[in-house]
């Protein structure tokens, strides 16, 4: 089942299945973590956002607590690991900011330091989203060799895995078979029996969060995550973060700056979220989002020969259509996959499947083999091969905590977007007129946060960091899981934002192919000087 999310996996898993969002299928904003809010000027809202909140996160003082000054004084211990170049270690932040007293948590790092020539400019941390996407994971595979090699020869590339994800004492949830089934669950419930059975998913998936850890489940906010970055910029010996963050990660990033104004260097938010949104308005924009990525497919889908949603002369509704009725026909009867565990291709994998590849248009033509092969063929494996990989999950049934840690976060940072089935219900025509084809699930899955077992942190708010550098915001126009008006909602909350627009297809534009975008991030990075404000690139 869906969990709403934001995240880029690697760019290698990018370009094939495209790892997309979950949790609360995304819903994610500031939580309370030591910092406050105040009310603030209103900020020009983008279409639909009508409830926007209008409180400000407020700025941290700027002298460091004497409680927290052995944390940003440590020193890291460097180690050699995984590919050669990359170094680990770890370093200390409190579990709670509030009480720093009562027990610390350790985050995993990992660096590849700067190649040259030239003079070396610091740090440059990485973020690739979710939550709980692994930023070291991404480092290792992407980042720390694709970035381009004049961005790597002056930067030490740096990630932190954040706290409750992958190194960083991950929260585990479901696992094995029971995460098999927690993500096969029907999410266009029909009946009674079939809603109890989904509310049923989530409060199991819920508990087995709570009873794993019942401490830090209440400590993997945004704000505190965005603390934690502040502590590592100190002991990395940096005077200003440098940072790239995609997807959530811009919520981090946009976290950081409002909390930390003065210490915000060079910051690039790529594929922008809206943190002044409360989670059902997140979730219904993001609907939006998907649909206005999948007219895009269509268009282009019945222009292709291996089409099975539609030949020539069909319209992008009528595959809508065509899609949806298939995905009915799942959901009466599964068809067979070939997987050695067993599993069949239910509704909801299916769609989590197509879901996943409007994430890169460059899997456009591997959703198409897999339509086809499960439309005609009766054989479900290429739709569930892009479903697992959404999920993370590996043979054997082995998954990442990347849901687990989605969750935790989403559902501590905001209000739950839904707090019953009948709320769900009253919003289904609103969801479903967003989005014919994924209305319905997206709406359903909104419901997890409902049950989850502690209470959440954080509230909508806007973002300014009045007094902080100037601030790349990059928008996509047609980015299915950040929908481009929340970059233009985040770059008139920032106060010293520049706004970059690219005008194409996919889920964020820094190193996807448009060299507009990347020579105007890497001179923002290499030498402090932003792109104009509304720059368009194609």
């Amino acid at each position: 089942m869906h969990t709403r999310r934001t995240h880029r996996s690697t760019r290698t898993r990018a370009r094939t299945a495209a790892v997309l969002l979950a949790a609360s299928l995304l819903a994610t904003a500031c939580s309370a973590g030591g910092a406050s809010t105040s009310a603030g000027p209103e900020a020009p809202r983008a279409a639909g956002a009508t409830e926007a909140s209008t409180a400000t996160l407020a700025a941290l003082p700027e002298a460091t607590p004497s409680e927290l000054t052995g944390y940003y004084g440590q020193k890291l211990s460097w180690r050699d690991c995984g590919a050669p170049g990359f170094q680990c270690a770890t370093v200390k932040a409190p579990l709670d900011y509030a009480q720093p007293s009562r027990g610390d948590i350790s985050l995993a790092v990992a660096r590849k330091k700067a190649t040259g020539p030239g003079k070396r400019l610091g740090s440059l941390l990485v973020n690739p989203g979710g939550p709980g996407g692994s930023a070291i994971g991404y480092l290792q595979q992407y980042a720390g060799i694709g970035y381009p090699a004049e961005v790597r020869a002056r930067y030490d590339m740096v990630a932190v895995d954040p706290r409750g994800v992958a190194r960083s004492e991950p929260v585990e949830c479901l696992a094995g078979r029971r995460m098999d089934a927690y993500t096969a669950t029907d999410i266009t419930p029909d009946d009674e029996r079939e809603t109890g059975e989904l509310v049923d998913a989530y409060k199991e998936f819920a508990e087995a969060c709570g009873a794993d850890a019942p401490k830090l489940l209440r400590h993997v906010s945004t704000v505190e995550a965005a603390r934690d970055m502040d502590v590592l910029r100190a002991v990395l010996g940096d005077e200003k973060l440098t940072y790239v963050g995609a997807s959530y990660g811009t919520f981090l990033g946009a976290t950081y700056a409002g909390l930390f104004p003065d210490r915000a260097g060079r910051l690039v938010l790529d594929g922008a979220m809206d943190p002044s949104l409360p989670a059902r308005q997140l979730n219904l924009e993001q609907t939006e989002g998907f649909e206005t990525a999948f007219q895009s497919f269509a268009e282009d889908c019945v222009r292709q020969p291996d089409c099975s949603l539609g030949g020539k002369g069909t319209t992008p509704d009528q595959v809508g259509r065509n899609l949806k009725a298939f995905f009915e026909k799942l959901d009466a009867q599964p068809i067979p996959t070939g997987d050695a565990d067993g599993r069949e291709l239910t509704e909801s994998l299916a769609t989590t499947g197509v879901i996943a590849a409007m994430y890169d248009e460059a899997a456009w033509q591997q959703l198409r083999e897999a339509l086809t092969s499960a439309m005609k063929e009766n054989d479900g494996a290429g739709l569930l091969i892009l479903s697992d990989s959404y999920y993370e999950r590996e043979a054997g049934g082995r998954y990442s905590n990347l849901m687990s840690a989605n969750a935790a976060v989403n559902c501590l940072d905001l209000p739950p977007a839904f707090t019953s089935p009948d709320q769900v219900r009253e919003a289904l025509p609103a969801f479903e007129k967003a989005s014919p084809v994924f209305g319905e699930g997206l709406a359903w899955s909104s419901l997890n946060c409902a049950y989850w077992p502690v209470r959440h942190t954080g509230e909508p708010h806007r973002i300014e960091a009045a007094g902080a550098d100037p601030i790349v915001v990059v928008g996509t126009t047609r980015d299915p899981a950040t929908p481009y008006r929340w970059a233009q909602a985040l770059a008139a909350q920032l106060s010293s934002a520049h706004l970059l627009t690219y005008e194409g297809d996919g889920h964020t534009a820094y190193g996807r192919g448009s060299a507009c975008i990347d020579s105007a991030i890497n001179t923002y990075l290499l030498r402090g000087t932003p792109p104009q404000d509304g720059k368009r690139c194609s």
